[in-house]
């Protein structure tokens, strides 16, 4: 079946790309053919000098150095073979070691890791020099770097906004409304708060503003006054003396207004703090008030306003969320932004902000490692027994299969090599 090939962006065919093993795999097959050349020369070469050694006596020499290399190869051979598989299927003991141990070599892994690296006095001593605070920093206070964090955080929560339901989230702030200012009485805590704002006269600018806007209808509404007392008085009372009343009650009226304007030690007022200041101590202390304030309250938010109120509120943070995400010029992206970068500035030339840093990644580091540790190993040993044992045996010889096969040609070599000089040894001592 024909491959299908790949364009680039410009329409060029793109080659298939080989597997990410099959490199491992060529130079695996490669040295197995070397080593394997070795042998064969070897042998060849002992054949020719224990053929004609007797014509040629130095050829002893050449088929000892063979014959050791030959046997050299063959138990170097033996040796790696047995590593991953049984030498020419015979099941010889303590041979396709790691099939057979698989699960155990990836408990002895595990336990390798958990033991050498996943300590924490391991991570912390590695932590301590790598300065990752001023690292961080140093990138973060890059206004590059700053844009990509606000954009990667946009990007994260316009996924959760789509993740999440609207109708859960309702339900959430509804059961936090209903928990944290339904359920608790308002009685208690709005009488406490009155009482301090009351005894501290912040209440006094609004006593103040109401007196002068008072004082200020008055003034403005002398027809409006006049004309209320000559509507209720008799019918058979002459005109001008419902205009003579009138004008007696208004100017009363307005200047027991302005009295009570100018005078911030009025009588009015004083009487005023003093009902202000009980009715605190009402809201705090009398069961008939705090059942009338919780009353109100049930008529101002009942079931269906609760409701409203979580819906609405979800909405509107929703809509502000999802426009800020969407607009990479909005307020609230470009103030994230600056603050990523501040606090990055800060991590550089703040050292004890760094140092507090670095010292609380060190904690959680190895609070983690000394918690989670064997819960990360045993991916290790549960990811090796989930393998099949030939496929493991398969892996494993990928990654070192290379450089084992370096053990034959050595032992080719080092075989010859021996074998020439206990011969020559031999040859000496006796003759």
């Amino acid at each position: 079946m024909a491959q299908t090939l790949r364009l680039d962006p410009q329409g060029t065919p793109v080659p298939p790309t080989e597997h990410p093993d099959a490199e491992k795999a060529a130079a695996l097959k490669r040295m197995k053919n070397i080593a394997l050349g070795l042998l064969v020369f070897m042998a060849v070469v002992f054949c020719f000098a224990f053929a004609f050694q007797e014509h040629y006596p130095w050829l002893t020499y050449v088929r000892a150095a063979a014959e050791g290399g030959m046997v050299g190869a063959l138990a170097d051979w033996f040796a790696v073979t047995a590593l991953f598989k049984y030498p020419m299927g015979l099941k010889i003991p303590h041979t396709a070691i790691i099939p057979n141990r698989k699960d155990e070599i990836g408990a002895s892994l595990g336990d390798f890791v958990e033991t050498n690296f996943l300590s924490e006095e391991v991570v912390s001593q590695k932590l301590a020099t790598t300065r990752i605070a001023q690292k961080v920093g140093a990138w973060l206070s890059k206004p590059a770097s700053a844009q990509r964090v606000a954009t990667e955080g946009a990007a994260a929560l316009r996924g959760a906004i789509e993740v999440l339901k609207d109708d859960d989230v309702k339900d959430v702030i509804e059961s936090m409304v209903r928990k944290h200012v339904l359920e608790p009485p308002w009685g208690p805590p709005i009488g406490k708060l009155a009482e301090r704002i009351f005894a501290e006269g912040h209440h006094h600018a609004l006593v103040d503003l109401l007196v002068d806007r008072s004082t200020t209808w008055i003034r403005t509404n002398h027809s409006t006054i006049s004309g209320l007392v000559s509507d209720r008085s008799p019918g058979w009372v002459p005109q001008f003396v419902d205009g003579l009343v009138g004008d007696k009650i208004y100017t009363e009226i307005y200047k027991f207004a302005r009295a009570v304007q100018d005078d911030p030690r009025h009588e009015v007022r004083l009487q005023l703090d003093g009902y202000l200041k009980d009715l605190a101590q009402e809201l705090q202390h009398d069961p008939a008030m705090i059942a009338k304030a919780e009353s109100i309250k049930a008529q101002v938010l009942g079931d269906p306003e609760v409701r409203e109120l979580a819906g609405r509120t979800w909405e509107t943070i929703k809509s502000a969320l999802t426009d800020a995400a969407e607009d990479p010029n909005s307020e609230l992206r470009l103030k994230f932004a600056a603050a990523v970068q501040d606090f990055g500035t800060r991590l550089v030339e703040d050292t004890e902000l760094a140092e507090k840093a670095n010292q609380w990644i060190s904690n959680a580091a190895a609070y983690l490692v000394g918690t989670y540790k064997h819960e990360i190993t045993s991916l290790i040993t549960e990811t090796v027994e989930r393998w099949d044992a030939e496929e493991t045996s398969q892996k494993i010889e990928l990654q070192v299969g290379k450089d084992l096969q370096f053990i034959r040609i050595n032992g080719t070599v080092v075989g010859s090599l021996a074998g020439l000089a206990i011969f020559t040894i031999a040859t000496l001592v006796f003759g």
